[in-house]
């Protein structure tokens, strides 16, 4: 699927993360091993960053831990 630049505009409108960064954030999720450790930590740092929120370490460790126990719901609506 191809986003051009109408719709990058329209997400830093109201994200304030410019498209270089989802880009980049995208690539990394794409070439990265998501089960390994410091990946993770890397893709939870930069989210942490791009939306102003704090995640703790304990989250962060809970997180990843999720994650490489393949924990995480494959379907969206049992995730809330």
């Amino acid at each position: 699927m191809k986003f051009g630049d109408d719709f990058f505009k329209k997400v830093e409108k109201k994200t304030n993360v410019d498209k270089n960064t989802i880009l980049s954030l995208a690539q990394k999720l794409q070439n990265g091993n998501m089960k390994d450790e410091g990946t993770l930590r890397e893709v939870i740092d930069t989210l942490s960053r791009m939306t102003g929120k704090t995640v703790t370490k304990e989250q962060s460790d809970k997180i990843i831990s999720k994650i490489i126990d393949d924990k995480v719901p494959k379907d969206v609506d049992k995730m809330f």
